[in-house]
């Protein structure tokens, strides 16, 4: 294995010694297997190429403070999965095997993971795709389950609590209503490649899109959920196109543990000039400040119609990285889990 630089891994695909595969067929699972080669064949004809039949999870694995491994709360990143492979009228693997399979891909791949100190983690990123040959649209009965695994240090790069900049995206969607918004499906990160990529040229680090039916509420971030802070208050979207995200959800109760008013609520737009603190919030980075977002016409016009400041733009506001703090804190042994959200290898 190569020395790696635990201090400068950034969030990008690293070879590691193992995947952990088990496949779905005539109504039973297979028994999980490692393999060393991660080109697997398929079918030319198998329903993920053709009509996206895939879903996917991401979760993280720590090395603690004690030297114990955790993984934070993978029970709901396996409830999260079954939700999504329902929708996709696929099957999924129940909570023990997928819990079964994140424990030994780590175990495999043990020395990909970072020690304490360096802001790092092992990601893992569980997939289900359909892999049975067909033509005509329709939902895959064979499927392949397999458990990725990768140390990665935080989302592009950034240094946790590293602030950013971000812009709404008035003219393109993410998800339309009654859609596939609230299911981490793979087609949903397909659409938003394009305004993304917009966006990143234009120096911009966030997008945030809006409701699709009306365009006067906040939905989400393109790879994360929406978190403010206002006042005494926790305030994040209530939307059906919406991600039911793993770390917003835990950074509610972290608040509420703390005291704050939780608001799970349509959040209007013209909002945005309220709130002292704003943030993306998911599994890559816990939490990433917005010190400022702009409104234009369009994303692809250069003229700025407004621009809304959270705070001091250069550094993550107070109340967020408390929160920020305790998540870290309970991932890396650190603080308690008073709420029993880790589990331990």
């Amino acid at each position: 294995m190569q020395q790696l630089d635990w201090s400068n891994l950034a969030f990008k695909y690293r070879k590691t010694n193992a995947a952990i595969i088990s496949r779905y067929a005539g109504g039973e699972w297979s028994a999980p297997a490692a393999v060393r080669e991660f080109e697997l064949p398929f079918n030319l004809y198998a329903g993920v190429f053709h009509y996206a039949n895939s879903c996917f999870e991401g979760l993280k694995a720590f090395r603690g403070v004690d030297g114990k491994v955790r993984l934070f709360r993978p029970d709901e990143n396996a409830a999260r999965l079954r939700r999504s492979a329902a929708h996709l009228d696929m099957a999924a693997p129940p909570e023990s095997l997928f819990l079964e399979m994140c424990l030994q891909c780590v175990r495999e791949n043990i020395d990909f993971l970072p020690p304490y100190g360096f802001n790092a983690s092992m990601y893992i990123r569980p997939v289900l795709i359909g892999v049975n040959p067909q033509l005509g649209i329709a939902s895959s009965d064979e499927v392949l389950f397999a458990v990725l695994g990768s140390p990665v240090g935080t989302y592009s790069g950034a240094a946790g609590l590293s602030t950013g900049t971000a812009v709404l995206s008035r003219n393109y969607d993410r998800a339309a209503p009654n859609g596939t918004g609230s299911y981490k499906i793979a087609a949903n990160y397909a659409t938003s490649l394009h305004p993304y990529n917009l966006a990143h040229k234009q120096g911009y680090r966030e997008l945030l899109f809006l409701d699709p039916a009306t365009k006067t509420h906040i939905d989400e971030f393109g790879s994360s959920n929406f978190l403010a802070i206002k006042g005494n208050s926790y305030v994040t979207p209530l939307s059906d196109s919406v991600l039911p995200s793993i770390t917003n959800k835990s950074l509610q109760q972290v608040a509420a543990d703390f005291g704050m008013k939780v608001e799970k609520r349509p959040v209007p737009l013209e909002e945005l000039a309220e709130m002292d603190e704003v943030n993306a919030c998911g599994t890559a980075v816990v939490i990433t400040p917005i010190g400022s977002l702009d409104d234009k016409p369009t994303l692809e016009s250069a003229e700025i119609t407004r621009t809304y400041r959270f705070g001091d733009p250069a550094k993550c506001g107070p109340v967020s990285e408390k929160l920020y703090r305790r998540i870290r804190g309970i991932q890396d042994g650190t603080e308690e889990d008073i709420h029993n959200w880790c589990v331990e290898l």
